[in-house]
């Protein structure tokens, strides 16, 4: 049977047409975002763009044809694929969990030669689409049963467990946050969240024995760095000097005395807000939040004409992935939660978060295009 008539039908848009119909505003947007980022990374390196920027450019630029082409793709194609896109992720933290590269003590990579991948990036992703594709194929009725939540759960087990033995706590908690948000936006009953929430409690004061050292010391420091000033604690307290010493304006561009003196470390990664904050100061990390909101809510807006239940799982589920991000990592080189190693996204240095953001995003664009696609709940999917 056709592909077509397994997942609906419509009237079919030309190549031409989707990409007329794509959402330029949206693009333009990831694109401000991007910029920003490239000028930070030339900013960190004294004014270079080696060894960050023209890397970071070049990822760009392949990430953001891949978006392209994700997005003309019939999001039907994308809904046939999500399971097996699930595997593959699933099965490449499988080799990582093998046979991965070893960098900074942790087992995440698989190494490509021209870059090294990390799997459990995509995984983020991977699972969204596999939810989103589960959800869409229950009725309204399945969703409120007990019974109906064992293979999402599942799904969103196997990858936590393989990414927790890297160990990479921080990408862990991004996958199984990321997951139990989908539960809510499924309509999942709210009482099994508030007693989810409830036996949580007990379960990571248990859990605190199986933490590694490092991961220990980091929720800590995260109390009390003043506890370990030139240790555990010196990130978070140069992030925070960094921070504050901006002020409202900021120091100027590559006139940041924390990160142009190296006292702020992972300056490219994980704390380039704090370079932001530091040399654009208030107005500068506002500007940056203001664009991300932008590109957040619009996206959100646009979920709501979205005709088929997948599309519009889809699209939450990428906006809230891309929250999460954001939110952890703003609030981590702030010190309101444990340094836990979450880029910002579209704006830290990094190959792999990149380019699954941008792949994110063309699977958005995607549902704006099909937005009109009516896709047939349960049957060959279910």
């Amino acid at each position: 049977m056709p592909l077509s008539a397994r997942i609906g039908s419509h009237k079919q848009k030309s190549l031409r047409q989707k990409f007329v119909d794509l959402n330029w505003f949206i693009v333009f947007i990831i694109v401000c975002v991007a910029s920003i980022g490239f000028a930070m990374l030339y900013s960190v390196a004294g004014g270079s763009i080696d060894p960050w920027a023209k890397n970071q450019l070049i990822r760009f630029l392949i990430g953001l044809a891949a978006m392209i082409f994700i997005a003309l793709i019939d999001i039907r194609v994308w809904m046939f694929l999500a399971y097996p896109l699930y595997a593959l992720s699933l099965s490449m933290l499988v080799v990582v969990d093998i046979m991965g590269t070893i960098g900074k003590g942790s087992q995440r990579w698989i190494n490509l030669g021209f870059m090294n991948l990390q799997p459990s990036e995509f995984m983020k992703i991977a699972l969204v689409l596999a939810l989103a594709r589960y959800f869409h194929c229950l009725s309204d009725e399945d969703t409120l049963k007990l019974k109906s939540l064992v293979k999402p759960l599942i799904l969103i087990a196997l990858p936590a467990v393989l990414v927790l033995r890297q160990p990479d706590l921080g990408t862990t908690l991004l996958i199984v946050m990321g997951g139990i948000a989908m539960f809510f936006v499924a309509g999942v009953r709210m009482w099994l969240f508030i007693a989810s929430f409830v036996a949580m409690i007990p379960a990571a004061f248990g859990a605190w024995q199986f933490l590694k050292p490092y991961q220990k010391q980091r929720v800590l420091t995260f109390l009390d760095p003043e506890t370990d000033p030139l240790g555990a604690g010196y990130h978070i307290i140069q992030s925070k000097i960094a921070l504050g010493s901006g002020g409202v304006y900021g120091k100027g561009f590559i006139q940041g005395t924390q990160s142009q003196l190296n006292f702020l470390p992972e300056k490219h990664t994980d704390f380039i807000f704090t370079v932001i904050a530091e040399e654009f100061g208030l107005i500068g990390g506002l500007s940056l939040l203001t664009l991300y909101f932008i590109l957040l809510g619009y996206a959100m807006i646009m979920s709501m004409s979205v005709k088929n239940q997948f599309g519009r799982l889809l699209v939450v589920g990428m906006v809230i992935t891309f929250f999460l991000y954001m939110f952890i990592n703003i609030a981590m080189v702030m010190g309101l939660v444990p340094v836990v190693g979450v880029p910002l996204p579209l704006v830290s240095y990094g190959g792999s978060a990149m380019l699954t953001l941008l792949v994110g995003f063309g699977f958005i664009l995607s549902t704006a295009i099909h937005k009109d696609t009516s896709i047939p709940r349960g049957g060959a999917f279910a």
